[in-house]
């Protein structure tokens, strides 16, 4: 009877402890380079997919922000090895570099990257990066960029190309552009800043030499908008932007992918990894590959822009 006794009293301590641990079977880690609406879009998209697929008690996200800051993506990645996560999604290059410079064993997943060949160092980039990487890619047709530009501004003959000196897919987007823009006859000037406590200095020194301003998908520009688009308005300034988030906050047009989306895609990347036992050293990166053009109707109606057939408003 004591025997019994005993063990109904030690059944509740028992069921306590079991209902209060962590019962989740996948641990993820997940950082995001700095707060703007396309990152928090695919970290958003990313987190919905697996917790559909895997359920969302079955998976625990720790989600750090870096802020900003580089080392600060170094440091949360070490903190995700050293609790032994199942695996890293790292959100902009500055998250992947810090990840693959962490960790070689922990599967790490990248998104809103523009060319992974780019932010890995890795020269003829064939499109699978190998090893524990792979990813999705928010880089849309930099070709088809470039020509809106002509398209939708025909009498401008001299473009800014504004982006983070910091951000090595930033320049990549800019040297392409730059050569496209080039080709078709317009002159360009570059406008690179350190960080975002340079950025107004840089686009004032240029902005009166200038008829449009391109800005590629660049993280530190996203989160300073509202800056630049004060600078450009009192200048009457037209901007291309490289993706919707910029052009909501400051830009004219884009031709933009869905953040979203490629969160999406990215998180049934982990489900095929984490659930079906998939090789990430074989999974070539994926992108979205139906990019829309898109207006800002406020900044187009405030420039007095006409903008062509086939685009469409931005919901503001």
């Amino acid at each position: 009877m004591k025997k019994t006794k005993l063990a109904l009293l030690t059944l509740p301590l028992i069921l306590l402890s079991i209902t209060g641990c962590d019962r989740a079977r996948w641990h993820i880690g997940i950082c995001q380079l700095i707060r703007h609406a396309a990152l928090d879009a695919a970290t958003q998209g990313f987190m919905d997919a697996v917790k559909e697929e895997l359920g969302a008690a079955n998976v625990k996200f720790d989600l750090q922000n870096a802020a900003g800051d580089s080392g600060t993506c170094v440091t949360i990645s070490n903190s995700f090895v050293s609790k032994n996560k199942d695996l890293i999604m790292a959100n902009a290059t500055p998250a992947l570099q810090a990840a693959a410079n962490t960790t070689k064993s922990i599967p790490i997943l990248g998104t809103s990257i523009t060319e992974y060949g780019v932010a890995l160092g890795i020269n003829d980039f064939s499109g699978t990066v190998g090893g524990n990487i792979s990813g999705t890619s928010d880089l849309a047709p930099l070709s088809e960029q470039a020509q809106m530009v002509v398209d939708v501004f025909p009498t401008a003959t001299k473009v800014g190309l504004l982006y983070c000196s910091a951000e090595a897919n930033s320049l990549y987007q800019v040297q392409v552009v730059e050569q496209e823009l080039q080709a078709k006859g317009l002159s360009t000037t570059r406008m690179s800043f350190a960080d975002s406590n340079d950025i107004s200095q840089v686009l004032n020194g240029s902005i009166s030499d200038i008829d449009v301003l391109y800005i590629p998908t660049d993280n530190t520009a996203a989160s300073c908008t509202s800056t630049i688009n004060s600078i450009c308005s009192s200048h009457n300034i037209p901007v291309v932007a490289g993706e919707e988030g910029l052009c909501k906050g400051c830009g004219a047009v884009t031709l933009s992918i869905s953040y979203y989306n490629l969160g999406v895609k990215t998180g049934q990347m982990a489900v095929e990894i984490l659930r079906d036992g998939k090789d990430i050293s074989t999974m070539p990166i994926a992108y979205d590959e139906n990019p829309v053009k898109k207006y800002n109707p406020q900044i187009c109606e405030q420039l007095g822009i006409t903008v062509p057939d086939g685009y469409v408003p931005i919901e503001l």
